[in-house]
């Protein structure tokens, strides 16, 4: 620890280091290189300290934001980590795909005439530092004996089953796949989120004393009945995510080579098909992609096909770029990549040969009407302006809805039409003893966003349990 330095009042922020793009494009290293030490003391006294921690309004898991920066700019980083995990149990992951720039960072002081703390920046410091320095293992509270199980180790069930943790809970998670992690290591790229930085968070989770079984697949090696009554626990959290991928139901979505984003990305992320032919699943992309979305999904997909080896990429989006759910950031870094945006443009059909492989899209231009119930503005078809667009793949990433599996195997768990489970103010579910958030009650959403829901899930399975445990 130094002196203690001077406020910074340059209106922007210490630049974040990054891949250039002419060679990123080609590889699945990380994009942006992170902070040194010194980058992030600098930024840090970009932060004024406001006495009414504005920025911490807007954080959905509630951290200490100007407690754990103030740590930083005295280069007291073993501090800050511990400041910034006190609420937050994925401080690495959050720090690379959180939007800031809509939330925390959205309130900052600094942000009202110029460019707001780099909140995330620093984040990520601190977590890639805590990961690199810390020796000691982390020391599990003690156990008072109550099961909890957590179905899904994506965002949402790791972050309630680490706050569990911390509560003295014995704690299971479940997860279907055969990698702990969930959306964050199927559903992201490598070159957004390292696979490795991920595993290493969730090993901190273990040492509290979070048990994880993979391959269990919750609605059939277990129903949540049995859970309760056969396995002994006491209360469940459902965190399953929504992995069940839409489609547009437009002619030719059949063909080979047509890829929803949930399978094109698991196939490239969880199964490291971009390390073909070292790993053992390959993908075949050939040399013209189209991606049919605008969101985080879509950009992440569309990158990902370059990187594969794809010549031509496109982004198709029925909207204009100003209506474009990704981030700005996201977006950015899809240009400056190369990545093609054929904007205010709606498939119509796949088109394909008679041996049933993709040849191409057919799309119709569209303007922009009056505004939807969303509030953005409709578009509308302009008749007679259909166009081609010769390709070898389609990947379809307008969404997700939650799979079917646990509602159909639980019939006292009430559910919206689409797929979401009912939940109250408390995320309490229909069925005694079962709450449930994140992406499996709101659809898809962003990783913070399932973060927040895990914590209040935990704070509310936590009174119900002490409440119960009264009463005997």
């Amino acid at each position: 620890m130094g002196e203690k330095r001077k406020p910074n009042m340059s209106p922007v922020k210490v630049t974040m280091p990054e891949q250039p793009a002419e060679i990123r494009r080609s590889n699945f290293g990380e994009v942006a290189l992170g902070y040194t030490a010194e980058m992030a003391m600098e930024e840090a006294t970009r932060c004024l300290q406001c006495k009414h921690r504005p920025c911490v309004k807007g954080c959905p898991v509630n951290v200490r934001i100007p407690e754990f920066i103030a740590k930083v700019a005295e280069g007291d980083f073993l501090e800050a980590y511990r400041i910034l995990s006190s609420t937050n149990n994925l401080p690495a992951v959050c720090g690379r795909v959180c939007p800031q720039e809509k939330q925390c960072e959205s309130r900052c002081v600094r942000g009202i005439k110029h460019e707001a703390v780099g909140i995330g920046r620093i984040e990520r410091f601190v977590a890639d530092w805590y990961l690199e320095n810390a020796k000691d293992k982390l020391v599990p509270p003690p156990c008072n004996h109550r099961k909890v199980a957590i179905v899904g180790s994506g965002p949402a069930g790791l972050t309630c089953a680490g706050d569990l943790a911390k509560l003295g809970y014995d704690v299971t998670v479940f997860e279907a796949f055969h990698v702990a992690g969930g959306v964050l290591m199927y559903g992201i790229p490598e070159f957004r989120l390292p696979k490795a930085l991920v595993q290493s968070e969730i090993k901190l989770l273990s040492e509290l004393g979070v048990k994880i079984k993979c391959d269990m697949v919750i609605g059939r090696v277990f129903s949540l009945d049995e859970l309760m009554e056969e396995e002994g626990f006491e209360a469940i959290f459902i965190g399953s995510g929504a992995g069940l991928p839409s489609f547009m139901n437009i002619k030719g979505e059949n063909l080979n080579q047509v890829y929803s984003a949930n399978e094109f990305l698991t196939r490239v992320n969880l199964m490291q098909a971009w390390r073909w032919p070292e790993a053992a699943t390959p993908i075949n992309i050939g040399k013209r992609v189209a991606v049919i979305g605008g969101g985080n999904v879509a950009m992440d997909a569309a990158r990902s096909a370059q990187r594969l080896g794809a010549d031509e990429v496109y982004i198709i989006y029925r909207r204009s770029e100003e209506e474009l759910p990704a981030r700005l950031e996201e977006v950015e870094h899809a240009k400056d990549e190369g990545i093609i945006f054929k904007l205010l443009s709606n498939p119509v059909e796949i088109l394909g040969n008679d041996a049933g492989w993709v040849t191409g899209i057919r799309c119709i231009s569209m303007e922009l009407g009056e505004p939807d119930a969303s509030g953005r503005r409709r578009p509308v078809a302009i008749p007679g302006s259909e166009f081609d667009i010769e390709l070898d793949t389609v990947i379809v990433a307008i969404g997700q809805s939650p799979n079917p599996l646990l509602r159909d195997t639980t019939p006292d768990l009430n559910c919206h039409s689409w797929g979401g489970i009912i939940v109250d103010d408390t995320l309490a579910t229909s069925k005694e003893g079962v709450w449930a958030g994140g992406d499996a009650v709101t659809g898809a959403a962003t990783v913070i966003l399932a973060m927040g829901a895990g914590k209040q899930a935990a704070a509310s399975i936590d009174e119900y349990l002490k409440a119960k445990h009264e009463e005997v």
